[in-house]
């Protein structure tokens, strides 16, 4: 019976803590946002976050585990205790941090409309301009993120069309389906670097986070609300990538320049 109370406290133990009681750390990431994170079919993952994931682990001295999860569930997932931490390109927002804690914000990208060259909006070059603008067209957004909010506060009489992933809102908007997209500038620019991508460009506009708070505090690991140890670890660790210029030399691989931001 004694023997039988202790595995069953064992297991307990094991679900309570999850992987990182064998020193390693799963990590949540979409898997379909290029150049943030990509997961080839065997489930490899690579990209700017893979990148930091890796280099977080490094600093922590654990074994990293990516598990590939649509971004809209992944927080969902991390509170469920699927994984232990989220690298995917979230943005630190109010919203979240009611749900899931962040790390420190380690890298801010500014966010950008892509139309069709011909588009009455392509040479729009004021924010509240373009979101006047947008009233009656169909803007492609990916669901769950910053730039879906952002869309819903800015510009309330567009027509937004949410999609699971961003090279669905890609596939329609090269076949004119929808008549603009919005998110990071890195992603949009993976797709105007495609031969689909060829007849379509960015609205000289550049939307961050001081246009509105809905688009958060920088980019940051989503953490469950009751690991504040796991939280000092991370933080910790960010710091000292940040500082001894590992986080730049990522970005600088992955989006030709430096997006990462001061360790506060």
């Amino acid at each position: 019976m004694k023997l039988k109370i202790l595995s069953i406290v064992a297991l307990l133990v094991g679900i309570a803590t999850g992987a990182q009681a064998e020193g390693q750390l799963k990590i949540g990431t979409e898997g379909a946002y290029p150049p943030w994170s990509m997961a080839d079919a065997n489930g490899a993952v690579t990209g700017f976050d893979a990148d930091v994931g890796a280099l977080v682990c490094k600093k922590l001295d654990m074994e990293c585990k990516f598990v590939v999860q649509a971004f809209d569930g992944l927080i969902p997932a991390l509170k469920a205790k699927q994984f232990d931490v989220i690298i995917s390109g979230m943005s630190i927002t109010e919203d979240r941090k009611k749900e899931i804690n962040f790390s420190i914000g380690y890298a801010e990208l500014a966010n950008k409309v892509v139309v069709a060259k011909d588009s009455p909006l392509a040479g729009i070059t004021e924010i509240p301009a373009l979101l006047a603008a947008l009233d009656g067209h169909t803007v492609g957004v990916q669901a769950g993120t910053t730039h879906a909010h952002y869309m819903e506060k800015m510009a309330p009489n567009a027509t937004l069309k949410s999609y699971g992933t961003l090279d669905e809102m890609q596939i329609d908007l090269a076949n004119g389906r929808i008549d603009a997209g919005f998110a990071d500038a890195s992603a949009l620019q993976n797709f105007l670097d495609k031969p689909e991508g060829a007849n379509f460009q960015f609205v000289p506009v550049s939307i961050t986070s001081a246009s509105d708070a809905t688009l958060g505090e920088g980019i940051g690991v989503g953490i469950r609300q009751d690991d504040t140890e796991l939280k000092a670890k991370i933080d910790k660790a960010l710091c000292e990538l940040i500082d001894d210029g590992s986080i730049k030399a990522s970005s600088e691989k992955w989006f030709k320049m430096d997006i990462s931001r001061p360790c506060k």
